[in-house]
């Protein structure tokens, strides 16, 4: 889980996200979680100061060494407790059905199986527990969905395994969780001509069947 030159253009790329709109969606992503949870796919912790002070614990896990090492400097800013770890979203070393909820982050584009690491998730939720979730998604158009589909082999090569092509909600759904809210809307954090590829996204939120 080593990108060294894709972390740094994320790093960058992800804080002027946010002062295009993005902190606003971390708002929407995180307000009203309470208890402990689990980000899986942390980066560089940017959603740390977002989350309310009714969440008494989060385990950030985050593969890649430079953006982990991001999210440590981010966590002693938080206002909420944050322990950053090393993992991977489809073996996290947690106990089973022992959080509140579970953040997904621009990460399910990533991971190397939707499957693998939507099955992790489930299992260290509660009864009851909730994912939530903030991805860019393949697009409901054709014409861009087409796209999407044909620059994905050279997307993953540069983009630190990003696939663009992914229909991420299905795979949530198929994984066993009911979607109880989710809003689409597209959003470009950076130049167009790279970034309208990724704008379709949804922010939402599900529970265990």
């Amino acid at each position: 889980m080593w990108h060294p030159i894709f972390a740094r253009f994320y790093s960058w790329l992800s804080c002027r996200g946010d002062a295009a709109g993005m902190a606003d969606h971390r708002d929407e992503l995180l307000a009203g979680l309470v208890g402990r949870g689990v980000e899986v796919g942390a980066g560089n912790g940017l959603n740390f100061s977002h989350y309310p002070s009714s969440v008494t614990k989060v385990i950030a896990v985050e593969p890649e060494p430079y953006l982990r090492a991001r999210a440590f400097s981010a966590a002693r800013d938080a206002d909420v407790p944050v322990t950053v770890v090393d993992g991977t979203a489809d073996a996290l070393a947690l106990r089973e059905a022992s959080l509140d909820f579970a953040v997904v982050s621009l990460v399910l584009c990533s991971v190397s199986s939707q499957h693998a690491a939507l099955r992790e998730i489930k299992r260290v939720l509660r009864p009851g527990g909730e994912l939530r979730f903030y991805e860019h998604v393949r697009s409901e158009s054709a014409s861009l969905a087409r796209w999407q589909c044909a620059v994905s082999p050279f997307w993953k090569v540069v983009g630190g395994g990003c696939h663009p092509d992914r229909d991420t909600v299905s795979a949530i759904e198929h994984a066993g969780f009911t979607i109880n809210q989710i809003r689409s809307f597209m959003f470009e954090p950076g130049p167009r001509i790279a970034c309208g590829i990724v704008a379709p996204h949804v922010i939402g939120r599900a529970a265990i069947v």
